[in-house]
Parts: structure tokens; sequence; C-alpha cells
């Protein structure tokens, strides 16, 4: 059996989140002995200075036996993070019209003023 078709057989089920610059998927795969488990990957896009990007992933494989205790303390800790926090996402640079600090002074300012460089000698 060629490399392909083994990895084929392994992915059984996939679902994709993409949240901003993230993405996450999460992958149920099969082992050798045939029983399932999941990895949970999160994906980051960096972009470089002159254009070019790569990406960085870290992965999280959960087995069946850890399904109940990883839900529980998931499930408490989203909860903690709600009650303390509220829902609403404090950081700007996570809300969708956020355009970073060189956007700003190109367009607007956050105020909604436009402003004009003054030359004080031409007064």
């Amino acid at each position: 059996m060629n490399e392909k078709n083994s990895m084929d057989q392994e992915e059984i089920h996939s679902k994709v989140l993409r949240a901003g610059r993230r993405t996450y998927f999460f992958d149920v795969r099969s082992t050798r002995a045939g029983d399932y488990y999941l990895t949970i990957t999160e994906s980051k896009k960096f972009t470089h200075e002159d254009g070019s990007f790569h990406y960085k992933k870290h992965k999280i494989y959960l087995y069946k036996e850890d399904f109940e205790a990883f839900n529980s303390h998931l499930s408490e800790m989203t909860e903690f993070i709600v009650s303390e926090k509220g829902e609403e996402v404090i950081s700007e640079r996570h809300q969708a019209d956020y355009k970073g600090h060189e956007a700003i002074g190109k367009e607007e300012s956050p105020s909604g003023n436009n402003f004009v460089d003054v030359d004080f000698d031409d007064i």
C-alpha cells in the first residue's frame, strides 16, 4: 500500500474553523488497530516584509479515553473566561474592522477626524 492510500484511510472526518489569521483543523483519524482519535491543529499565517509567508502549526492528539475529562476542563475554562470577562473581544486586533496603526494614519484617526499636516513657516 502506498503512502497516499495510507493517509486517505487514516483521515475519517474533518472540519475547518477559520478565525482571522488562525485556522483550526479538527480531524478524526484511525489508528493502526482501527480505533479513532482526534487531532486538533492550530495553523497561523505569518507574513514577512518581503511578502513571503510561512505557517506555524501546533497539534493536539486526543484519544477517546481522554474525551470526557478534556471536554469537562474545556467547558470549565471557557465558562470561566466568559463569566470573568464577558463575550466581547477586548483586543482591537481581533475586531473585524481592525486596520492596524499604519492604516489609521493614512485614512482617518480613530476619533473620525481627518488631520492635515501644517507647516507653520507658511503662516
